[in-house]
């Protein structure tokens, strides 16, 4: 399969330094397929116009193509109702809305959980929510190993104050699964709602909402193979129909007057102004991308290439990959024994191959395991073991330079 889908994304053939590209950061952004580079250029091109409100064919052409990638989106993480997906510009601005509008309604002596394993995106929000309204704000821990304490996590939730739990699905350093259903279970049993973050989890498995038991999710469109600029928050209709406007403006309306304004009914109330017309549709053709090749085909792939990424680095001496959990997606953290990661990301680099350097927008995390920094491989439907090879080599090379 590797060989076909790899066909699919020009950018794989080109050198970097004079050498074949080995694309390693998958996590912060991933690729674009061919059809997705040419769905977006195709719109632009031959069938652009504002969308809802033109009365002429090509605004109602762009319309029909923008709103069905609300289908597309809700077959793909098996949502109920396509009504219940909201387009927004990326996981960080779905989860400041949650913040600004689920959160607002939390009372002073209330409650949010996160977790250690958190992005930045999903503890700034939160800490703002704190200081604005006074609620009180709890981190589940993680053992060692990078898996989270689930009978911590419970005792967090036992008193009865948590109203909200907002954790990853998938960590973006240590590659920890964290164990959705059961998340979700033991917060609705304590009477709170689940928000979870699944930017990185959507790339590598199916995230099915209803099977999880989730309240709401949050993804990105460009970690997805879709372009920049466009994330989806989905949520339960009963829950979004409860909350108000995150943002005033136009679309999000019913009704305007100088004395008052009505809001549109979900999910237009939470998209106001003119939206991501062609990012949508991109996400749209992404996601029929990926369906294409097949959930099963896709694990199988990335199960495959995960356990031979981590044999081929705990083969290298001096090299020790961060967090060892139950469950582990494509995202390899590592440390080498005398290298400073922003000094190997920079000897990878002349070799060819793109790998992430620093914090990983997660110093929390990054501080409980004692460290400042981290070099991070990570891994996407386009990776092979000659890539991991690649990297393996380029690491044995750097270690007798730096050490």
């Amino acid at each position: 399969m590797t060989d076909t889908v790899r066909a699919r994304f020009p950018i794989l053939s080109e050198h970097v330094h004079g050498k074949p590209l080995v694309f390693l950061d998958s996590a912060a952004s991933a690729q674009k397929p061919d059809c997705v580079i040419d769905i977006m250029g195709e719109a632009a091109r031959h069938c652009y116009a504002n969308i809802h409100r033109g009365l002429y064919a090509m605004s109602e052409r762009t319309t029909a193509a923008y709103e069905s990638v609300r289908h597309d989106v809700a077959r793909f993480i098996n949502a109920p109702d396509a009504h219940e997906v909201v387009f927004t510009r990326n996981s960080t601005e779905g989860l400041n809305l949650l913040a600004h509008t689920l959160g607002n309604s939390l009372k002073p002596g209330q409650a949010v959980v996160i977790s250690e394993l958190e992005h930045h995106a999903n503890i700034v929000p939160w800490l703002l929510l704190r200081d604005r309204i006074g609620i009180e704000l709890r981190v589940a821990p993680i053992h060692d190993n990078g898996d989270l304490d689930i009978e911590a996590y419970e005792r967090l939730l036992s008193d009865g104050k948590v109203a909200l739990v907002s954790v990853t699905h998938m960590s973006n350093v240590l590659g920890t699964i964290t164990p959705a259903q059961k998340l979700a279970s033991l917060a609705h049993h304590y009477g709170a709602k689940i928000i979870f973050d699944a930017s990185q989890s959507i790339v590598h498995r199916r995230v099915d909402v209803q099977a999880i038991g989730a309240d709401f999710i949050v993804f990105t469109g460009h970690k997805l193979y879709g372009p920049t600029g466009v994330g989806v928050l989905w949520g339960r209709k009963a829950f979004l129909e409860e909350l108000p406007p995150f943002l005033g403006g136009g679309e999000m309306i019913r009704s305007v007057s100088f004395e008052k304004a009505t809001w549109a009914d979900v999910p237009h109330r939470f998209e106001a102004g003119t939206p991501p017309i062609l990012e949508v549709i991109g996400l749209g053709e992404a996601i029929r991308f990926v369906e294409s090749l097949g959930a099963q085909t896709i694990e199988a792939h990335e199960q495959e290439l995960t356990s031979y990424t981590r044999a081929r680095l705990e083969a290298i001496k001096g090299l020790r990959i961060l967090g060892d959990p139950a469950e582990r997606g494509g995202v390899f953290s590592f440390l080498l024994d005398g290298a400073h990661p922003h000094d190997l990301a920079v000897l990878l680099d002349r070799q060819g191959i793109a790998v992430r350097a620093g914090q990983h927008c997660a110093e929390p995390l990054l501080t409980r395991l004692g460290l400042s920094s981290t070099t991070r491989a990570s891994i996407g439907i386009y990776t092979t073991c000659h890539e991991i090879d690649a990297l393996a080599e380029g690491l044995e090379r750097a270690r007798a330079l730096l050490t």
